[in-house]
């Protein structure tokens, strides 16, 4: 399973009973420094004599750029009656980290579940200030997120291009680890283009067996030259228990949502409108060429981009703006990063006959939104335009609540899986757009009508 990392409480902490195998394996990790020579770190190239290897230089450059923070929400509050509800904290508290991503303008990314339905957003620097952050937007499809804090004095980091990342590089992991500011962790790279760990829709992480915990979630993986090659977002832990294993969401990506979310609010993606598959074994024999080089095209929608740029099943995508396609994920990682309206080329192979295709991403067709697109009063809750049973109803569409993330504002408003919205602040609401445009005056306050059954049931959402 795959563990986010949200609030994080106080720890024992019990004596490494492993430390003589650490400190062979620090010894160890030192003679390669040395032979990797490493002097863009700043490292020492003697032993006898001179200081021992170090990374000190280097994280001293990048902790200025790595900030911890501290995001409060209204916490649960029972039923009223409830005996123990005066011992509930009135806020709840997540701790995570975050980085630098524009000294100038003061913006720094995290990821959007540590900041997620927080009323209050505080950053503190590593040199002891505190500032209260402004939400700049979040882009729920990847789990990142950008605040905005005063722009003075601050630092930024210097960004690696994370396509010519290599399994076996050394990276650091600089965040505020279960509360402690500024930890600093080391490790290599594991795995590169991870996906298929249930964790959003668009996966592409870096697999680093660096030790990340939580409070971990936002902060910087950086290599040896203390350039940014990651977002640290997640750990895979069977049974509640870190293995060992940890991802970060690669810097190519990051940069892209970054940059719309400023340009924004918001990530704006265009829709291609083709499903597709991995190249199995079996049809790469077919084309005459590697498995796990291309990615096949099995349906294209009818009136999208792809059938306007006439592309067809069965056709095999090999690249991407020259960018080479591992199989279906990556392509769909790579579309997923082209904005409405620009134009991207396709390498494919037709019949056997290699050709170039280009297409001008348009706007998706809006059937469902999370929540939080419309207004921070429903994040979390993810909302879908269905036919209604009943034909002739309103049109026979309406407006259905298919998810609510539990903790959420949505679920603290109410709000239930399954609930139809109704009317907002009196307005009658038939499809996503009604919503879109009566949500679009939304103030500090929202008052939902939704059918729940037979039942209707008005909501305050604040």
């Amino acid at each position: 399973m795959t563990v986010r990392f949200d609030t994080v409480p106080l720890a024992k902490f019990s004596p490494n009973r492993g430390l003589t195998q650490l400190a062979i394996g620090h010894v160890f990790i030192a003679f390669l420094l040395m032979l990797a020579d490493v002097a863009s770190a700043a490292l020492p190239p003697l032993v006898d004599g001179e200081p021992l290897p170090s990374l000190a230089p280097m994280v001293e450059k990048v902790v200025p750029a790595v900030v911890n923070i501290r995001a409060l929400a209204p916490a649960d509050v029972p039923p009223p009656g409830d005996a123990q509800a005066y011992r509930l904290p009135s806020e709840a508290e997540n701790l995570g980290s975050g980085v630098v991503i524009d000294a100038e303008a003061g913006y720094v990314v995290t990821n959007r579940h540590v900041i997620d339905g927080a009323h209050s957003v505080q950053v503190m620097l590593s040199d002891g200030r505190r500032l209260e952050a402004t939400r700049v937007g979040v882009d729920p499809a990847t789990d990142l997120a950008v605040i905005r804090i005063p722009a003075d004095a601050l630092q930024g980091l210097p960004m690696f291009d994370s396509d010519a990342l290599r399994v076996g590089d050394f990276v650091v992991a600089i965040g505020n680890a279960f509360g402690l500011s500024h930890t600093v962790t080391s490790g290599i790279v594991s795995g590169l283009g991870r996906s298929g760990l249930g964790y959003d829709s668009f996966e592409d992480f870096i697999q680093t067996d660096a030790s990340v915990n939580p409070g971990n979630s936002g902060g910087a993986l950086v290599n040896l030259r203390g350039e940014l090659v990651g977002i640290n977002t997640a750990i895979l832990a069977p049974g509640g228990n870190a293995s060992g294993v940890s991802f970060a969401i690669p810097i190519k990506l990051v940069r892209a949502v970054v940059e719309q979310i400023v340009e924004h609010g918001e990530v704006r993606r265009g829709e291609l409108g083709a499903q597709m598959q991995d190249l199995t074994r079996e049809l790469a024999a077919a084309y005459r060429i590697p498995a796990g080089s291309g990615a096949v095209l099995t349906r294209i929608t009818p009136r999208s981009a792809a059938d306007k740029a006439g592309l067809q099943a069965g056709d095999l995508v090999l690249e991407i703006d020259g960018h080479p396609v591992r199989d279906a994920n990556d392509l769909r990682n790579r579309v997923g990063l082209v904005r409405v309206g620009d134009v991207m080329e396709l390498g494919l192979m037709r019949n056997g006959n290699r050709l170039t295709s280009r297409v001008r991403m348009r706007d998706p067709q809006l059937h469902s939104i999370d929540g939080e697109r419309l207004t921070a009063l429903l994040a979390g809750a993810q909302l879908s335009e269905v036919e209604t049973e009943r034909q002739g109803f309103r049109g026979g569409k309406q407006v259905q609540v298919m998810n609510v993330e539990s903790g959420s504002r949505a679920q603290r408003a109410g709000l239930l899986q399954g609930d139809v919205i109704d009317t907002v602040e009196r307005q009658g609401i038939d499809t996503l757009a009604d919503l879109m445009k009566a949500t679009s005056r939304a103030g500090d306050a929202l008052r939902i009508r939704v059918r729940r059954g037979n039942d209707s049931k008005i909501l305050m959402f604040r």
